[in-house]
């Protein structure tokens, strides 16, 4: 929608790891709301706060040494609500070609001061 995006790239270390060797799904998720997180901000320059995760889908696994770009796409915006698409994308054998990793939908709403739902107010260029 309208190219709003925002993307962030993250080396796998030993720390971000499972017992299986690979990606934890719980630190990519956290990774991948705080991308959404970024991204539904600097859209609106409001408080945004998640309100739902779906369809979250592991297609592959990620090695530890693999670069992941985490990229969001707005893909829905209504009164209060904004509607983003993340990917995690992994290197394949070399950093030219890459595969999608994780993908899912988050959902965030505006909130004024007193943390109720408000209208998005305004639509950055940025």
């Amino acid at each position: 929608m309208n190219g709003i995006f925002t993307s962030q790239f993250r080396v796998i270390t030993p720390d971000t790891l499972n017992g299986h060797g690979t990606l934890f799904g719980g630190t990519a998720m956290k990774w991948m709301d705080e991308v959404a997180y970024i991204c539904a901000t600097k859209l609106t320059g409001q408080k945004m706060v998640t309100v739902k995760v779906n369809q979250i889908r592991f297609l592959h696994p990620v090695n530890p040494g693999t670069i992941i770009e985490i990229r969001s796409e707005v893909t829905k915006i209504k009164n209060v609500s904004i509607e983003i698409k993340i990917e995690i994308l992994a290197e394949v054998d070399d950093s030219i070609n890459r595969q999608k990793a994780i993908e899912g939908n988050f959902i965030f709403v505006a909130l004024d001061e007193s943390n109720k739902p408000v209208n998005i107010r305004r639509i950055s260029n940025n």
